[in-house]
């Protein structure tokens, strides 16, 4: 439970949760494809954070220095070897549930699970390494917010929809917001363990104004998304998490110490939730 790093999984359920009602709101919703494909991004987020606290203790970047939640790998509370085995366990998990709805919806879903799995891996496995590389953000931005909402969506109406698209815009932005609050946390020990995370690129100045600028964009986007047609009356609905949107982002731009980061990551991925429940209910009212 600790490696699977619950508080962060929010970033698996939004998604899901938002693609499913952007369905819902033009009268399609099938609950067994809703439920396969929550379970298959919820397998697939858990197997990418325990390979990611096995991975990073290999490559020296969790060390005593670290100043997050402790990870198993490295405090010693299980081998290497058995939380690889873990990741391996929920990826087949993700796979079996992607079998159901390639059946269902044929090849496309095929080829956006297996690119999620391969991405889950290579974020942190040798010599891909997208954490490492300061390309985390945009893979984020792509499988938790786009491939996650756009192909929740698909496997209720069968086709790619623009509403599903633009909604996949500020889920991604705040799924990214859960990264940057992450990285900007750890800027230290991944600059000394050769981690050149987005974070240890920019620095801490503009990783902050990175984070607030997510925040702000995940807000701007009901304004959007209602001006387009894709959103009707509920369209604010969204901005009732605007509150807690702006006390994360002032924190997250005036405090160093790690407990405020660390609740700035925990709120921010709660935000997501949130955030995401709300579009959804928005959502379901239909489009304009």
């Amino acid at each position: 439970m600790l490696a699977a790093r619950v508080p962060t999984l929010p970033a698996a359920v939004a998604p899901v949760l938002v693609g499913t009602a952007a369905a819902a709101g033009t009268g399609v919703f099938h609950p067994a494809p809703a439920l396969a494909a929550l379970v298959g991004a919820l397998a697939i987020q858990i197997g990418t954070n325990y390979h990611n606290d096995a991975a990073d203790f290999l490559h020296g970047a969790d060390d005593a220095r670290r100043r997050g939640p402790q990870r198993v790998t490295a405090s010693g509370l299980l081998p290497a070897r058995r939380v690889l085995a873990g990741a391996c366990a929920s990826f087949a998990l993700a796979a079996a549930a992607g079998l159901y709805l390639v059946w269902l919806r044929g090849w496309p879903i095929a080829v956006a699970g297996l690119l999620s799995i391969a991405a889950g891996v290579a974020y942190t496995a040798a010599p891909v390494r997208l954490g490492y590389r300061g390309l985390g953000e945009l893979f984020v931005f792509m499988f938790f917010g786009v491939v996650a909402v756009v192909g929740s969506d698909y496997v209720q109406t069968g086709v790619v929809r623009a509403q599903a698209v633009a909604a996949s815009v500020p889920v991604g932005l705040l799924a990214v917001a859960v990264l940057v609050a992450n990285n900007l946390r750890d800027i230290d020990t991944d600059r000394a363990a050769g981690k050149r995370t987005l974070a240890v690129r920019l620095g801490a100045p503009a990783t902050r104004l990175l984070y607030a600028a997510c925040l702000a964009g995940a807000l701007a986007a009901p304004a959007a998304m209602r001006a387009s047609g894709w959103l009707g009356d509920r369209f604010w609905f969204p901005w009732l998490g605007a509150p807690l949107a702006v006390a994360l982002a002032a924190t997250a731009l005036r405090r160093d110490d790690a407990a405020s980061l660390i609740w700035v990551l925990k709120r921010t991925a709660g935000l997501l939730l949130i955030y995401g429940a709300l579009l959804a209910a928005a959502l379901l009212g239909g489009p304009a």
